[in-house]
């Protein structure tokens, strides 16, 4: 499953170094850790269980940047359910 253009910008923000940030789109909830530059890096999105944690499906991003700092590559992959 492709994550929707509005999921997207949401990701494409910065938000505070090293943190997992808790948010909500669409009915899902989201959970999502970013790297020492504040992007998000891992999510999670689905339900929240009684527990706090995130059932439903699991993202990684993959990051490429150039030896000028800029992003080469952005893209979101399925890496399967989140438990």
């Amino acid at each position: 499953m492709a994550l929707s253009e509005g999921l997207i910008k949401i990701l494409n923000k910065t938000y505070e170094p090293l943190a997992m940030v808790n948010s909500e789109f669409k009915g899902n909830d989201l959970a999502f850790k970013t790297n020492e530059e504040g992007l998000p890096i891992l999510l999670f999105i689905g339900k929240l269980d009684d527990k706090g944690q995130i059932k439903g499906e699991r993202y990684a991003r993959r990051l490429a940047k150039d030896a000028q700092g800029k992003i080469i590559k952005d893209h979101w992959e399925l890496k399967g359910k989140a438990t």
